[in-house]
C-alpha cells in the first residue's frame, strides 16, 4: 500500500508508521525533526506542512513512486489554555490554520501524482470531534475551527477525488494520551492508531467523505 504519513515522529503518526513497517507496507514518515527515530522497514522524508517549497521538494524526491495511502496527521493544537478575554492572538489562528488546514490541502496536492499512480488510492485526513458543529461545548477557538475547515476540505476532496478513484476519509481518533490529548486522556496511542488503520483499510470510494471516529462510529458533523 506505501502509505505517507505526515507528522510521523511522534504520538498516533509515529505508531502508524511502526505498525505499517511491521506489516511490511514500506510506509514513508514526514517530519520537521532532525532526530527521528530509526525504524526498519520505514523511510523518512522532511517535510514543513506549512511550506509550499517543501512539499514541491517532496513531490520531486517521490515522483514516480505510488502512494496507495497518505494520512494527513501533522497538526498542532495551541490555544487550549487562551482565554476568550485577552488570548487567541491573530498569529495563532494563521499559524494554526496554516499547519491544520491549509497543510492538509497542499499534501494532497503535491502527491496526487502519486496517488493517481496507486491501485484504490486512499487519502485520510486526521481531523477531531472538535470539529463538530453539534458539539461545541466552546473554548479552544482555533483548534475546534481549524478541525472543522479540514472535515470541510475532506468532504470537498472527496467528491473532486471520486472521479480519479481516490477515497477520502476524515477521522477523529479519539481523545488519545498524547502531548496533544494529555495523561487524562480516554485511550492509548496503541488502541487508537490500530483502530484507525481499521477505518483506513475500510475506505472504499463507497464510503468516501465519511466523518468517523478511531473505532468506527459515524461521527455527527
Amino acid at each position: 500500500m506505501s502509505p505517507l504519513i505526515t507528522g510521523a515522529n511522534r504520538g498516533i503518526g509515529l505508531r502508524l508508521l511502526r505498525d505499517y513497517a511491521e506489516l511490511g507496507a514500506d510506509p514513508i514518515g514526514t517530519t520537521r525533526a532532525d532526530d527521528a527515530p530509526r525504524i526498519p522497514g520505514a523511510r523518512w522524508q522532511s517535510l514543513d506542512v506549512t511550506d509550499v517549497r517543501a512539499h514541491r521538494a517532496l513531490a520531486a524526491k517521490l515522483v514516480g513512486q505510488p502512494i496507495g495511502l497518505i494520512v494527513c496527521n501533522a497538526g498542532q493544537y495551541l490555544d487550549k489554555h487562551e482565554s476568550l478575554e485577552t488570548g487567541y492572538p491573530p498569529a495563532m489562528w494563521a499559524q494554526m490554520f496554516a499547519a491544520n488546514v491549509t497543510g492538509v490541502f497542499l499534501t494532497v496536492q503535491a502527491l496526487l501524482p502519486n496517488l493517481r499512480l496507486a491501485e484504490a488510492p486512499k487519502v485520510a485526513i486526521i481531523s477531531s470531534q472538535m470539529a463538530s458543529q453539534e458539539r461545541a461545548p466552546g473554548g479552544s477557538y482555533i483548534y475546534r475551527a481549524s478541525k472543522a475547515a479540514a472535515l470541510n476540505l475532506g468532504r470537498n476532496l472527496a467528491v473532486d477525488l471520486k472521479p480519479l478513484g481516490i477515497a477520502v476519509g476524515i477521522y477523529h481518533p479519539g481523545w488519545v494520551r498524547t502531548d496533544m490529548g494529555g495523561t487524562a486522556a480516554e485511550i492509548g496511542v496503541d488502541e487508537a492508531a490500530t483502530g484507525l488503520r481499521a477505518r483506513f483499510d475500510a475506505l472504499s470510494l463507497e464510503t468516501t467523505g465519511c466523518f468517523e471516529t478511531w473505532d468506527g462510529r459515524p461521527h455527527p458533523y
